[in-house]
């Protein structure tokens, strides 16, 4: 891969656009292009589709609440990541909310992205969501059985950070919401995430839920019960009114039986107080109180740097990919945040940084190459294009 796969532009400046798209396709004849817009430039998709129309350029891309270059969240402009040979890229419609809709819709990716396995290059699907999918995990699973460990994966969820519902996944021709951009990286040898949270508290079954739903916890009313922990470990009242100020610094972590646990942030209460987080919560599920105040951001960042380097090598010189998640950036505040960025920076010694600002994100386990979703985390990987 060439050097300068990346560019930022802090607004969107039609002609500087197009003077960079035609300078690397002069070297990169066969190129494509992921972009990556911020929510408060979402209206000016249709101009870049339109640009890319015009001289027959494959386009995919996603928004997210904010974006990331080299060490900065930036609300405004665009970032544009050059293929030098445009992958297999697809938008899916997932028809359902529930698992029979995550069961058809991973039937039709599996089988598209079948095709392209059809050799033993290693290969990441990399997939960009509607963070609003109710059933991620449930897609997930269903992409496993038919994928099995054939592919790496990885991925972030798009869309907005007041959580209401709007298009945030597009290709040349479509803007679509409640959907996944599909990715296929090849050669890729996939992502690494990690989120530093810590708990020794002990666990609670989630003993009624839906999809993303927390209804009851330990046979109670779930809103009752963590009002409880939270006042009990933190000496933190939260009520109806304070509950999105004051939960994303209280998160869920599901334990599993390998010993690895996901993160689920409550992001709201329904009308029933029932808990909504971003990702499902199977039934049953043993739930613990994740002591969030005590993230150890030193050991995220190791373990990213680390990680980078068994899959990829050194990630000095290279371009990377990255995705923050939005409500880990909130528990930590906006400083922390951006200080976690520049230590990355300085630690990868990277040659290039671009992504976003997710809703979520998506990674490997080390058993088997499970996928599974994930809030709280830093997920990165390198960048690099279709042989």
């Amino acid at each position: 891969m060439g050097p300068g796969s990346f560019a930022y532009f802090p607004s969107i400046d039609l002609p500087a656009i197009v003077s960079r798209l035609a300078e690397w396709r002069a070297v990169f004849p066969e190129m494509g292009v992921l972009a990556l817009f911020p929510e408060a430039e979402k209206a000016q998709i249709p101009a870049l589709q339109a640009l890319c129309n015009d001289c027959g350029l494959p386009l995919c891309g996603a928004i997210f609440p904010q974006l990331i270059y080299a060490t900065d969240f930036r609300s405004h402009g665009l970032c544009l990541l050059r293929f030098d040979r445009m992958p297999y890229t697809a938008l899916f419609e997932v028809p359902g909310q529930d698992a029979i809709g995550a069961a058809e819709a991973a039937e039709t990716i599996a089988g598209h992205i079948g095709r392209h396995l059809e050799d033993d290059v290693p290969a990441t699907l990399f997939l960009m969501l509607d963070a609003l999918l109710p059933n991620i995990g449930s897609l997930l699973d269903e992409l496993y059985l038919r994928l099995a460990n054939r592919v790496h994966y990885a991925g972030a969820n798009a869309g907005s950070e007041t959580f209401q519902a709007m298009p945030c996944l597009f290709d040349n021709q479509r803007i679509i919401g409640n959907g996944v951009l599909a990715m296929l990286l090849k050669p890729h040898f996939g992502a690494v995430l990690e989120h530093g949270y810590r708990s020794e508290a002990e666990t609670l079954p989630a003993t009624s839920t839906d999809r993303n739903r927390i209804i009851h916890i330990d046979w109670r009313p779930a809103f009752e019960v963590y009002q409880e922990l939270v006042r009990a470990k933190f000496g933190v009242e939260i009520t109806r009114d304070n509950f999105y100020q004051y939960a994303v610094h209280f998160p869920f972590g599901i334990l599993r039986a390998n010993h690895t646990t996901l993160v689920r942030i409550p992001v709201m209460l329904d009308a029933d107080n029932a808990l909504y987080c971003i990702g499902e919560v199977p039934p049953h599920s043993m739930l613990a109180l994740l002591d969030a105040p005590q993230v150890d951001s030193p050991d995220t960042l190791q373990t990213l740097h680390g990680g980078l380097s068994k899959l990829s090598g050194d990630p000095a010189g290279q371009e990377l990919l990255l995705f923050y998640c939005a409500g880990r950036r909130q528990h930590l505040g906006a400083a922390a945040a951006g200080e976690e960025l520049a230590i990355f920076k300085n630690l990868s010694q990277a040659s290039a940084i671009a992504g976003g600002l997710a809703l979520g994100e998506i990674g490997d386990t080390t058993l088997w190459g499970y996928p599974l979703f994930h809030n709280a985390t830093v997920v990165s990987a390198a960048w690099t294009n279709p042989a």
